[in-house]
């Protein structure tokens, strides 16, 4: 028998490598063997069924797992007369697909020229902190005719806007993620998925409430590809999360991590930070500390500290716990990007919602205040963050003052506990 190389697989059934690397990835060549970055493929080896094309009688089911495979689906059936099938292939390229960590560059410069290179470049930018190179690269793609290129570009300046302080901007692009394909949505049920998956994320990591328009997401999820299917089961969990129900987001995250077949770095970082969250409202500190180096591992090695700084309130001190110590020159970046980050997110946050998310607080009286508003006492604190109980003593006195509350059970109305 003999084999092919990626390219040739490419050329062979009239796709791109990386979509070859990608379906080698997920398991869906029969006998391609890996070695180092690359793939060896039979060269016999037949180009896989897409998984959304089947005939018209095959119905989308809701997925029984997190697992579940694509359900397919009849592409001129679902598109309906006239409007062109929606793709995936250019909703944030580089979330998903799986790669080694510290070849996230590598797996983005892999993607074809245009729209899908320059995404994930965008991509890349923004899950390692540079908000002004992400949005530079993801605005010219605002309007663009590919919808999934414009879905992507729309949540990737609605975020990257945030700790620019372009409020108005990052406005703007939420307004246009959360209502990008509503002329098509209602004809293809993979427009549906995509304006679902856009719309649910940009809303839930903002704590703002999701359209009502918003299509049922578990119908939808099997039409997701793995990455994507990974990143919106985290939006789920933190959207559990919110709701207190701590051990069902737990669940959802860490079966999630589980069923992924081939991991993807970013959807998993993500799932990780989430399970930190949950355990550390269960008080379950050590397992936290594992999700959390979990997450620090996959992000590392390519620099991707975005999602760190994006949920430092909400990990209760674990990065003060376990990346300080260890990594202080990384912690200060993450703690740099908390602030500007924190800063856009409440200018969005606290007039859409009517709360009142502290804004004169350091992370490290925050971190002190979300726990103490859990009933943590000034010891359990001071080993947490692995600081004195005077040090606890002086943070919550200072929090209280600039808050203007005299009782740590007036601290959760400012917390995001």
């Amino acid at each position: 028998m003999g084999w092919m190389t990626a390219a040739e697989a490419a050329r062979e059934w009239g796709v791109t490598p990386r979509r070859v690397q990608v379906l080698c990835a997920e398991g869906r060549v029969a006998g391609a063997e890996r070695f180092g970055r690359a793939w060896r493929i039979p060269g016999d080896a037949p180009k896989p069924d897409d998984p959304r094309r089947s005939s018209a009688s095959h119905a989308v089911a809701a997925p029984a797992s997190a697992g579940d495979a694509d359900v397919k689906t009849d592409d001129a059936a679902d598109a309906g007369a006239g409007v062109p099938p929606f793709s995936f292939d250019g909703l944030m390229p580089l979330m998903a697909t799986p790669f080694a960590p510290g070849s996230a560059a590598e797996a983005a410069a892999s993607f074809p020229e245009g729209a899908p290179r320059n995404i994930a470049r965008a991509e890349l930018a923004y899950f390692s902190g540079r908000a002004e190179d992400a949005a530079a690269a993801a605005e010219p793609y605002l309007g663009h005719e590919n919808p999934g290129a414009r879905l992507s570009a729309c949540l990737i300046c609605a975020y990257a806007n945030l700790p620019l302080g372009r409020i108005d901007r990052a406005q703007q692009a939420l307004a246009a993620a959360r209502g990008a394909l509503a002329g098509a949505s209602a004809a293809d049920p993979r427009a549906r998925a995509a304006e679902a998956f856009i719309a649910q994320t940009a809303s839930v990591l903002l704590h703002l409430p999701a359209p009502a328009s918003v299509s049922d997401t578990d119908a939808l999820l099997p039409l997701l590809s793995p990455g994507l299917r990974a990143f919106a089961l985290y939006v789920r969990a933190h959207a559990v999360y919110l709701s207190g129900d701590y051990a069902r987001s737990l669940g959802i995250a860490e079966a999630a991590l589980l069923a992924q077949g081939a991991v993807h770095p970013i959807p998993s970082i993500y799932l990780r930070l989430v399970a930190v969250m949950d355990l550390v409202s269960l008080r379950r500190v050590d397992e936290a500390r594992a999700h959390l180096l979990a997450a620090w591992e996959l992000a590392r090695p390519d620099g991707l500290i975005e999602p760190f700084g994006e949920h430092h309130g909400l990990l209760g001190g674990m990065l003060e716990a376990a990346i300080k110590p260890a990594w202080p020159d990384d912690f200060r970046r993450i703690i740099d990007i908390t602030y500007r980050f924190s800063a856009g997110w409440r200018r969005v946050h606290n007039p859409a919602t009517g709360d009142d998310v502290a804004d004169n607080l350091t992370t490290t009286e925050f971190a002190a205040c979300m726990l103490a508003a859990r009933d943590w006492t000034n010891a359990q604190i001071a080993e947490h963050l692995g600081v004195s109980v005077n040090t606890v003593k002086s943070c919550l006195s200072a929090s209280m003052r600039k808050l203007g509350v005299s009782s740590r059970r007036d601290l959760a109305r400012f917390m995001l506990a």
